[in-house]
């Protein structure tokens, strides 16, 4: 504030982040949104601008973890988060969900190389790390051998969401492929009948309004590998959302691999070397 005849004052509040339009609850979360998410989708869904989301984090990268706030780790996480759409500019965001079930930020890290996170988990106290029983990440292998080699005695778990991510993008693929083919083979008026099959295709059955059926009807009826891509990528979904045991979903994970394999279609092919290898 400005006073006549004297110099400018500035007052500090404690809940709110310097150089920051937010506070440190808000800042706080905002990275957990980003969890599983992307930046543009939580700039969207908490309506900020892009800038204030991507400031929001870089505010965060590498600061300093006041560890004597934990007693215990439990479940962590890793999560890589591109920064800029369309680049390959990455953070890792490092969370834990704690005994009583409460998630909270850990760290942000800039990149996401191996040496990177081995150098954070180096960083955890030697009482916190015997604590931490499960890692949750993606399938990236940096992140796997940085947990095999710091921490020895954790469970690795890929994160559901990024391997629903692969299976869904490989289905996708195909939607491409086969819409740019009826696109040369349909008339035009046959094919702007096809309109809004991107989003049909992609949603929850459940979730379809009448003519979101009726598109994917009219594609299917074109494209019958599509069809059968999109049934194949239901089944596996719904093999996901059973509570049965782990063996009883391995039985029915290859079951499914299988299945695919007969049918000759090579849209999911990257993706069952890669759940093969995991």
């Amino acid at each position: 504030m400005k006073c006549e005849g004297k110099p400018t004052t500035t007052q500090r509040l404690d809940w709110q982040e310097a150089n920051s339009p937010h506070t440190y609850l808000y800042n706080e979360h905002l990275l957990l949104e980003l969890v599983g998410s992307t930046i543009e989708d939580v700039s969207i869904k908490e309506t900020i601008s892009y800038d204030a989301g991507l400031g929001s984090m870089e505010r965060q990268i590498e600061k300093r973890v006041d560890w004597s706030k934990y007693t215990e780790l439990g479940t962590v996480g890793m999560d890589e988060i591109a920064l800029k759409k369309g680049h390959r500019d990455f953070v890792t965001v490092v969370s834990a969900r704690l005994k009583d079930q409460q998630i909270v930020i850990l760290g942000v890290l800039k990149g996401r190389a191996k040496d990177k996170v081995i150098e954070f988990l180096r960083s955890i106290p030697l009482r916190l790390r015997e604590t931490i029983l499960m890692v949750c990440c993606d399938m990236y292998e940096g992140f796997s051998e940085a947990v095999r080699e710091e921490l020895k005695g954790a469970t690795i778990v890929v994160d559901r969401f990024h391997v629903t991510q692969h299976y869904h993008a490989a289905a996708d693929d195909l939607r491409q492929e086969e819409l740019k083919r009826l696109k040369k083979e349909l008339p035009k008026k046959e094919y702007r009948q096809l309109k809004g099959s991107l989003w049909a295709f992609r949603k929850n059955p459940a979730d379809l309004r009448p003519e979101e059926r009726t598109i994917l009807r009219k594609v299917f009826k074109h494209a019958p590998a599509l069809k059968q891509a999109y049934t194949f990528r239901l089944e596996l979904t719904a093999i996901f959302e059973q509570r049965i045991s782990k063996a009883a979903a391995e039985k029915k994970i290859r079951a499914w691999i299988q299945r695919v394999k007969a049918s000759q279609l090579t849209c999911f092919n990257k993706f069952i070397g890669t759940l093969e290898n995991w």
